[in-house]
C-alpha cells in the first residue's frame, strides 16, 4: 500500500446534487460532510448539519474541552474504549488516553483529523465520491496497516448514501461511524421541538465514564424508550441495540418543516448525542452560535468498548479481510 493520502494537505471540497436540487458538500479534511441543502415547497433551502465556514475552524474545534467532530468520519475506533487498553491474538495493546483515562473517537488525532484523498469520483453525473486515507501500523497505536474508503452519495430519492470499506495488513480492531449533527429546523435553530424515533427496546448499561458495563438496559419502562416517537431528549450520550438491518433504525421529523429523516444501516447499533457545543469560542456556519441543542447525532456502529466485551458483537478485523459498513439518510417532505 502507498501513502498518497497521507501526504495530500491542500483543503478540498466535492459537492454533489439531484434533480430536485439537494446538495450536500463534502472536505478532504476529516472526509468531513460541511452541507447538507434541502429545498421546501417555499422555495428556502435549508442546510440541515452543522459545520464551520472554514477548515481552519474545523481544526480549530479539535482544540475545544470537547471536539464536536462535526460531520466528520471517526476511526479508526468510534465510541469509548476502557482505559484505552485492548487484547488482540494474545497480545495488550495500549491506545492514547484522550478521554480521562479512556480512549475516544481514535484516539488523540484520529481520521476526524486526517487529509484524505477523492480517488474516485462521478461529479461529472453529481451522484457520488469516494475518499481514500491509508493508516499506518502502530497509528495511535492500532495494529496494522488500514487501508479506508468512504463514499458519499447522494440519489435521486433524496437519500445520503455512506458506505465504508476497509482492509488491513494485520489483524487489528475497528469500528466506524459518520458524526453529523442534523437539525431539520436549519443548521441555526433547535432541535427541542423535533421528534425522534428510535427501533430499539435495549440500551447498553454504561459506568459513570460512559464506558459499557457488558449488560443491557431493557427499555419497556425507560424515558429513552422511543419505539413511539417524541420530542428530542435535551441531552443523551447512548447506544442503542439494533435487532433488524432491513427496518428504519431511527427517524428525526420537524413539524416546522413538515419534513423527516430517516436512517438505515447494517450496523449492530446507533450511538445518539445531544450535547455538541462549541463553548462560545467557535462560530458556525453563516455566524452561528453553536449550542447542546443545536443539533442531534446518530451514530451507526458497533457497540463502544466492544473489544473488551466476549458478548458484544466482535469488532476485529482479521488480516486481508474486508470490513464493510453501509448507513443510508433518507429525506421526505410533506
Amino acid at each position: 500500500m502507498n501513502n498518497i493520502s497521507n501526504t495530500i494537505k491542500k483543503p478540498t471540497y466535492s459537492t454533489l446534487s439531484n434533480k430536485y436540487g439537494f446538495e450536500i458538500s463534502i472536505s478532504n479534511y476529516g472526509a468531513s460532510l460541511t452541507s447538507l441543502k434541502i429545498p421546501l415547497p417555499s422555495g428556502k433551502k435549508i442546510d440541515v448539519v452543522l459545520g464551520f465556514d472554514t477548515i481552519s475552524n474545523y481544526k480549530k474545534s479539535f482544540e475545544l474541552p470537547s471536539a464536536p467532530y462535526f460531520g466528520a468520519i471517526v476511526g479508526r475506533y468510534a465510541g469509548r474504549i476502557d482505559n484505552g487498553n485492548f487484547e488482540l491474538d494474545g497480545k495488550q495493546h495500549q491506545l492514547f488516553q484522550n478521554n480521562n483515562k479512556n480512549s475516544l473517537h481514535g484516539g488523540k488525532e484520529g481520521f476526524s483529523q486526517k487529509n484524505w484523498v477523492v480517488i474516485d469520483s462521478k461529479l461529472t453525473e453529481n451522484s457520488a465520491v469516494t475518499l481514500e486515507y491509508i493508516s499506518p501500523s502502530y497509528e495511535e497505536n492500532y495494529p496494522g496497516e488500514l487501508k479506508i474508503q468512504v463514499t458519499y452519495s447522494l440519489s435521486e430519492s433524496n437519500e445520503l448514501i455512506i458506505e465504508y470499506s476497509a482492509i488491513s495488513s494485520e489483524d487489528t480492531i475497528i469500528n466506524l461511524t459518520h458524526h453529523s449533527y442534523f437539525n431539520l429546523d436549519g443548521h441555526t435553530g433547535t432541535i427541542e421541538n423535533q421528534n425522534l424515533m428510535i427501533a430499539s427496546n435495549t440500551i447498553l448499561e454504561t459506568n459513570k465514564e460512559n464506558i459499557p458495563t457488558g449488560s443491557f438496559i431493557d427499555l419497556s419502562a425507560h424515558a429513552f424508550n422511543f419505539n413511539v416517537p417524541k420530542k428530542c431528549p435535551t441531552s443523551i450520550d447512548n447506544t442503542f441495540v439494533l435487532a433488524d438491518s432491513n427496518i428504519v433504525s431511527a427517524s428525526l421529523f420537524s413539524p416546522k418543516n413538515n419534513l423527516k429523516m430517516e436512517v438505515i444501516t447494517n450496523q449492530p447499533g446507533i450511538h445518539i448525542y445531544v450535547g455538541g457545543n462549541c463553548f462560545g469560542k467557535i462560530k458556525g456556519k453563516e455566524g452561528a452560535n453553536y449550542h447542546p441543542l443545536s443539533g442531534i447525532c446518530f451514530e451507526t456502529q458497533n457497540y463502544p468498548d466492544a473489544p473488551n466485551h466476549y458478548n458484544f458483537p466482535s469488532a476485529i478485523l482479521k488480516k486481508g479481510e474486508r470490513y464493510y459498513h453501509k448507513t443510508i439518510y433518507r429525506f421526505q417532505l410533506g
